[in-house]
């Protein structure tokens, strides 16, 4: 006898498992509205009575590189190695942006760069010990998966070796860069160079089990189908069921402009809305979910909050490799807390485990809003710095 959708949507809502077949039933024909009530219903189970908050995290992503070997269709971002445009950082100029960040409140960087045939794991070490002795509070959740086969090939060395060595230098957590799609056709059309998706698992699993946690993401909307975009959801899971070590499932839309990829996104403001909820029910051993206002836009994010999602990402002082594809939404402190109280819940600080640091409760007491997002040229002799004081939106 065939399962109907709305048994399926009421067992999910309530903690029961979803199959990957019956996840894509739910992703490709429950009703809109349906989906979404049962995907907040499950935030509403996971987190009791904080569930009337939903979060937001300052920090800063500072790109180290645009020299990358890997030469991904989708990047606007990277230049090849030699390449007249390609300039690495000094540490001195990432510890400067560091120092910016905490000056602005921001709890956590985000170290990502390119794969420069340059770079092997001592500048990584040097760098992660620079930004750990100037701002020792400071979280860094940086790099992913995807650096860690490379650093490993550059230096010769072992996937635990690389991770070992990057947490002992400073590293807190690995963000989920690098994912895109999992899946071996999607991945490959789009990133023929890159690790494979099960490589990129491996090195998530084995940092999990050197105690260095992560998020994991999702690209969509490159032309990967329905499908594809639930089994990239199931490799997650089943690495999760055996380590416990994703924090948070972050999905996000491809951006189309200057790149090889070229073409409009193909995937759909509904679609987008559709995999967030698919996601809250899918993942019963996901804690955290968080909508992409940065891809999406400030008004679909915001709807994410009724979709089944506890957080709505960072103010992010600095973004250049989306940006630079085609993202140009843009956001303040203050705009993000509004959102989320617009949207009927309470805002709150978070850090980077999490943990509430701020609840805004009184809008009375709103903080000022001088961290704002921060679209800026990342070369090397620009030296363009955040403006400490109010900036308005260009």
């Amino acid at each position: 006898m065939r399962v109907t959708l709305q048994t399926l949507l009421d067992r999910s809502a309530n903690g029961g498992r979803l199959s990957p077949d019956e996840a894509l039933e739910l992703y490709l024909e429950a009703p809109f509205h349906a989906l979404g009530r049962a995907a907040d219903v499950a935030r509403r189970q996971r987190f009791g009575d904080q569930a009337h908050i939903a979060t937001y995290l300052i920090d800063r992503n500072i790109n180290y590189t645009n020299v990358c070997l890997t030469a991904c269709k989708f990047c606007a971002f990277y230049r090849a190695p030699k390449h007249a445009e390609g300039w690495t950082h000094s540490v001195e100029e990432i510890v400067r942006r560091a120092d910016e960040a905490v000056e602005l409140g921001g709890t956590q960087v985000m170290l990502q760069g390119g794969h420069s045939p340059e770079l092997g794991i001592e500048w990584y070490e040097e760098m992660l010990r620079a930004v750990k002795a100037a701002q020792p509070q400071l979280a860094v959740h940086s790099f992913g998966a995807s650096e860690v086969v490379h650093i490993a090939r550059v230096s010769d060395l072992s996937f635990a070796d690389v991770i070992t060595r990057l947490r002992n230098a400073g590293l807190d957590s690995f963000a989920g860069a690098g994912a895109e799609i999992l899946p071996l056709r999607p991945r490959t059309v789009i990133a023929p160079l890159k690790e494979t998706g099960e490589t990129w698992l491996e090195v998530m699993e084995t940092a999990h089990g050197l105690g260095v946690e992560s998020t994991a993401t999702m690209m969509m909307g490159t032309g990967e189908t329905a499908a594809e975009r639930i089994e990239h959801l199931r490799m997650i899971r089943d690495v999760q069921d055996r380590t416990g070590g994703f924090r948070s499932f972050i999905p996000w839309t491809y951006q189309p402009e200057n790149n090889h990829l070229k073409g409009e996104t193909k995937a759909t403001t509904v679609e987008y809305l559709r995999l967030v909820a698919v996601a809250r029910l899918f993942f019963d051993n996901v804690v955290h979910l968080q909508g992409s206002w940065l891809t999406v836009g400030k008004d679909v994010g915001q709807l994410t909050l009724h979709m089944g999602a506890d957080d709505l990402g960072s103010v992010m002082l600095e973004e250049n490799v989306v940006s630079a594809a085609g993202a140009r939404h843009r956001s303040n402190r203050r705009e993000l807390i509004s959102l989320i109280r617009t949207a009927g819940r309470v805002p709150a600080q978070r850090d980077t485990l999490y943990r509430l640091l701020t609840l805004h409760e009184d809008p009375a007491l709103d903080p000022d809003d001088r961290a704002i997002s921060h679209f800026s040229s990342t070369a090397p002799g620009a030296q363009q710095r955040v403006d400490l004081g109010l900036p308005t939106l260009a």
